[in-house]
């Protein structure tokens, strides 16, 4: 079970967090968890240059000493990266040091102030460490692109139905969310 749309209790539970932007204009903000991989990311490339659209790509450092020529050009096309550990751990599942770790070896290949949590998992101690070099980013709505029980047009309408201006939207590059 996740949330489409993430619940006020939590983002203010969780406050240390970035959930959103501030709402200052209609800009909504796109996100790509999981690549780069070749059968999917140059294809979401193309159709961000085809409408003039800039994402962030929080990225696995395993994927992206794989596929360094994808990983090059989404930064030469002008978007940001993030780390997304490089083995895409549940932070739940992985004791401290191997997490942190983790978290370090990603951040060699992707060297990126940004970070988001496989999963949105992450233990307070875990946390704790991460918030002192990174902005941990989270997101507003996760379309369920991954999920493979909802079709494309219902991702399409949970994002369409929930979005805002400022919202931080999750979109994946992976194998499991390409149908979607």
């Amino acid at each position: 079970m996740y949330f489409v749309k993430t619940p006020p209790f939590i983002k203010t539970l969780f406050s240390e967090y970035t959930w959103n932007a501030p709402p200052h204009s209609n800009t909504v903000y796109l996100t790509f968890d999981d690549g780069p991989i070749p059968e999917v990311t140059p294809w979401v490339l193309d159709r961000l240059s085809e409408y003039n659209c800039k994402a962030t790509f929080f990225c696995v450092g395993e994927n992206i000493t794989r596929h360094r020529d994808i990983y090059y050009r989404i930064a030469d096309e002008g978007h940001a990266v993030g780390n997304h550990t490089f083995n895409h751990l549940n932070g739940w599942r992985t004791d401290f040091a191997t997490y942190m770790d983790n978290v370090a070896k990603c951040n060699i290949f992707a060297e990126s102030p940004l970070f988001r949590p496989p999963y949105g998992k992450l233990t307070p101690r875990q946390a704790q460490a991460l918030k002192q070099d990174y902005k941990v980013v989270m997101w507003d709505i996760l379309s369920g692109d991954f999920d493979p029980h909802i079709s494309a047009e219902k991702c399409l309408n949970n994002v369409i139905g929930n979005m805002q201006p400022g919202s931080v939207i999750v979109f994946h590059d992976s194998l499991k969310a390409w149908e979607n």
